[in-house]
């Protein structure tokens, strides 16, 4: 299958399993979000908001937040999730907002699903002056040797978000700054099942492969010498941030 292709597939990927995105997925270091949402921010779009993990934290900061969405799976869970957030049917590319609306626009675990030649700007449409692009990704640390043997198992070489956190950003915004947040993430065994099982490339593979990986990695939580006998499991994260701001 053509990389854009499989690329595409993997992005449809994640209305059939919301439930189990919700389950397993983390949420977002509150150190990142402090450096992502300007001061000035009333106002917050939270794109490609999956089942609301980035949207629940925003709102309990007090923001008005407005959830885009493409998959009506996921925005089904977001809705019971995180009650009272509008939530809209809508793209990267094609942002369901008017025009200087927000102050923010945020894609957490999402800016590599979408063609920045078109969402670069669409985003810039929605924003007031001044207003700001952010963008973040949880990452699991692999030098620590049961997660290089877990990312073996799930074949984590397909997936499509593989060396796209720094991402270009361009003009009409400003230079792009970075920054990384170091974290641990706590889930039980089920939890980190539920999180390799809402990974895309681990969805999109044929329901015998699907299984004999999570075969796998219930056999590595139980036998691996760092993993056996433990209820609960930390797991080294890091989140990479970037952000880019409109002129005034």
């Amino acid at each position: 299958m053509p990389l854009d292709e499989r690329h595409q597939v993997q992005a449809r990927s994640f209305g059939a399993v919301a439930d189990v995105y919700e389950r397993g997925r983390p949420p977002y270091p509150e150190d990142a979000i402090d450096w992502l949402v300007p001061p000035h921010a009333t106002r917050v779009a939270d794109l490609g908001a999956g089942t609301g993990k980035l949207t629940r934290q925003l709102r309990r900061r007090g923001l008005e937040v407005i959830a885009v969405e493409p998959s009506a799976g996921m925005r089904e869970q977001l809705r019971r999730a995180v009650p009272g957030v509008p939530v809209l049917a809508g793209t990267g590319e094609q942002i369901p907002l008017a025009d200087g609306s927000v102050d923010a626009v945020l894609a957490a675990q999402a800016w590599h699903w979408v063609d920045p030649v078109l969402a670069v700007p669409e985003a810039a449409r929605v924003l007031a002056p001044g207003g700001r692009l952010g963008l973040l990704w949880n990452r699991r640390v692999e030098e620590v040797d049961w997660v290089a043997a877990l990312s073996a198992i799930m074949g984590s070489h397909r997936s499509p978000d593989s060396g796209r956190h720094a991402p270009a950003v361009g003009p009409p915004f400003g230079p792009v700054e970075r920054h990384t947040v170091a974290w641990v993430h706590h889930l039980t065994r089920d939890e980190m099942i539920d999180w390799v099982a809402s990974r895309s490339y681990v969805i999109t593979l044929p329901d015998a492969e699907r299984r004999d990986v999570l075969d796998q990695v219930r056999e590595l939580l139980v036998t691996h010498p760092a993993l056996a006998g433990r209820e609960e499991i930390g797991l080294q994260m890091v989140t990479r941030c970037s952000r880019a701001d409109l002129p005034r």
